[in-house]
């Protein structure tokens, strides 16, 4: 088994990634939608810029676009919101951690889509334990 053991290509993760939301509970699937699930290995120049961060294994996830509480009606077109995972970070941290790989998605996933509701990170721990 542990022979053919690797890590998951970036297709495979934006797989797991769309399987851990299909998991989530309905009432805050509902509250996503439209909202697009993207994986890279890493985050841009300009998102590392723009965030601060020291490394480019700074960043699990990133939500990009304007959250729930921020929006209104009357606002023009816009770009679609999304959630990004950086797949490189992410396996770094797996090998980090005694986590497992899916259990390390669905906490970023949580975690970024909370910030598209405005979610405080207890409320995003609630619906983390619903999604176990």
């Amino acid at each position: 088994m542990w022979t053919t053991a690797k890590a998951p290509s970036l297709a495979e993760m934006e797989a797991m990634a769309h399987e851990v939301f299909a998991r989530l509970p309905a009432t805050f699937r509902a509250l996503c939608e439209g909202l697009i699930i993207r994986v890279d290995d890493f985050p841009t120049e300009e998102v590392l810029d723009e965030m601060q961060a020291e490394s480019e294994f700074d960043l699990l996830g990133l939500f990009h676009g304007i959250g729930l509480p921020q929006q209104s009606h009357g606002d023009v077109a816009r770009l679609p919101n999304l959630v990004w995972l950086y797949r490189r970070p992410i396996l770094d941290y797996w090998a980090e951690h005694d986590e497992t790989l899916g259990h390390i998605v669905r906490h970023v996933l949580i975690h970024e889509i909370g910030h598209h509701f405005g979610l405080s990170d207890a409320d995003m721990e609630a619906i983390e334990a619903d999604a176990g």
